[in-house]
């Protein structure tokens, strides 16, 4: 029974280190679709992972809002997650991208636009007429002529055909569209990130509760041992091993204890709660069955919604302009220039003087500039490519991933369920037995042992289900939408 029951809390860990090194690998997989700039390169927590902090993935940590209250605040789900969207630290990273990526796509427009600039200035100058082809030898005049000079002017200048610019500007705006897809998903993620932070919570408190009752058991057998050795009815071996079953059972309290204080701070951390502020969970999340989905609908509506998908689209159509761009670099570009103003010695004796033009500029020989820019945007809209196709296999992989577990973890509730009354009845004949007389205490033990272990399988198989629930709105891309219903069963 011991071993069975330290495999049913390996596997438990287990999940839960799934769950999050699955939010760590989502949070660094997904910057590789995120903008930077103007470059084109396509840029929950658990107790037993201490070393996945937010300087490692943004995901979990967050910008802590306000100071800590003395009262206990009563923080359900829904509060959590709106609390998650609002300061987590990875949603608000890639809201400043966004803005970013829209600074970007403003300065390559501006690059289509006309540009009008004004100065005003008042100068002495003095030359020597020598050096711009007077006679230095003709009498009475001095080469050296100093003079004032003011110059009051507008300059305007504008593209009228710059190919160029004009798919640099198309790149920035498909830019702009991937960033705000990357923040999209960042908020999925979030929500991802919060529902599992909270579940783990949840179960970790289950567990706390589980081991007081094991304890309170433990005692309670503890007490009918020493009764009976009192008594002269049971040798003192029962008494010993009922005495060490129950400093077992008080030390898994102590460390289920400790986790759940740990899971607490956790989920503060991505929700942002101000350090030290007390607070307890308000939501109950029982089990409820999942209405069934079929795996290859769900996958054809996670390539519908789903906002890392959509970005990766994005930055392949970015990627393509970038690469026209630089192919236009060696079109002709026609524009216009001039300016208007007033010139003369002083305000006074200024006149009006003007100057207009169009421009034609051909490249003709740029030492290989343009061949070697090209070079780097195939390069680019390669990995964009390929990211792509990637993350279209790694959706299908989610979603039935997704659906897997969401059953598997069904059936075992049902299982743990089951095997939970089982061990109490095993549990309560175990006790009459050996109030009897009929043997002694090493069954009673085996049977608390079985009922701590079905405890244990029922509260990890219920975490399972409960969190395959909200990956599997993550993976269909609609998790900021429909992650609270799904854990209610619809």
């Amino acid at each position: 029974m011991e071993t069975t029951s330290k495999h049913i809390q390996h596997e438990v860990k287990r999940a839960v280190l799934v769950a999050v090194v699955m939010l760590s690998f989502a949070g660094l997989g997904r910057a590789q679709y995120s903008t930077s700039g103007a470059s084109m390169n396509p840029t929950t927590a658990s107790p037993t992972v201490s070393n996945l902090n937010s300087l490692q993935n943004p995901f979990l940590g967050s910008i802590s809002s306000g100071a800590a209250t003395p009262e206990t605040l009563r923080l359900s789900l829904k509060d959590a997650v709106e609390r998650g969207l609002r300061y987590n630290l990875g949603v608000l990273l890639d809201e400043q991208s966004t803005r970013a990526a829209r600074g970007e796509r403003a300065g390559a427009l501006s690059h289509l636009l006309p540009h009008l600039t004004t100065g005003t200035s008042q100068s002495r100058e003095t030359v020597n007429l020598a050096a711009i082809g007077f006679p230095p030898t003709i009498k009475g005049v001095n080469p050296i002529v100093s003079f004032n000079v003011f110059n009051a002017r507008i300059y305007a200048s504008s593209p009228i055909l710059d190919f160029h610019a004009l798919r640099n500007a198309q790149s920035a705006s498909e830019q702009v569209l991937a960033a705000h897809y990357t923040y999209q998903d960042a908020r999925n993620l979030v929500v991802f990130a919060v529902g599992n932070a909270y579940l783990v919570t949840i179960a970790a408190r289950a567990r706390v509760g589980a081991a007081q009752a094991e304890v309170n058991t433990a005692q309670a057998l503890y007490q009918q041992a020493a009764d009976r050795y009192q008594n002269g009815l049971s040798p003192e071996i029962d008494r010993l091993r009922a005495q060490v079953e129950l400093k077992s059972r008080q030390e898994n309290l102590i460390a289920a204890r400790n986790d759940h204080r740990t899971a607490k701070l956790n989920l503060a951390r991505v929700i942002g709660l101000p350090d030290g502020q007390k607070f307890v969970l308000s939501t109950e999340v029982p089990f409820e069955p999942f209405e069934g989905m079929m795996p290859e609908k769900a996958i054809a509506e996670a390539y519908e919604s789903r906002p890392d998908y959509k970005a990766a689209l994005a930055q392949v159509r970015a990627a393509e302009a970038h690469r026209r761009a630089v192919i236009a670099e060696r079109y002709p570009s026609v524009g216009v220039e001039g300016n208007y103003g007033d010139l003369g010695l002083n305000i006074p004796h200024s006149h009006e003087t003007f100057l207009a033009a169009a421009t034609l500029t051909i490249p003709l020989f740029q030492g290989g500039k343009v061949r070697g820019e090209l070079l780097q945007a195939d390069s680019r809209l390669k990995r964009a490519e390929g990211q792509l196709n990637n993350l279209k296999g790694q959706i299908g992989y989610d979603v039935r991933t997704a659906l897997m577990n969401l059953e598997t973890a069904a059936e075992q509730v049902s299982v743990a369920r089951s095997s939970v009354s089982l061990a109490h009845m095993t549990l309560t004949q175990a006790q009459d037995r050996f109030a009897s007389g009929v043997t002694d205490n090493i069954e009673v033990v085996e049977a608390q042992e079985a009922v701590a272990g079905a405890d244990e399988a029922y509260i990890a198989s219920l975490y399972q289900h409960n969190v395959a629930k909200v990956a599997l709105a993550r993976a269909l891309g609609i998790a900021e939408q429909a992650a609270l219903n799904y854990l209610g069963g619809k």
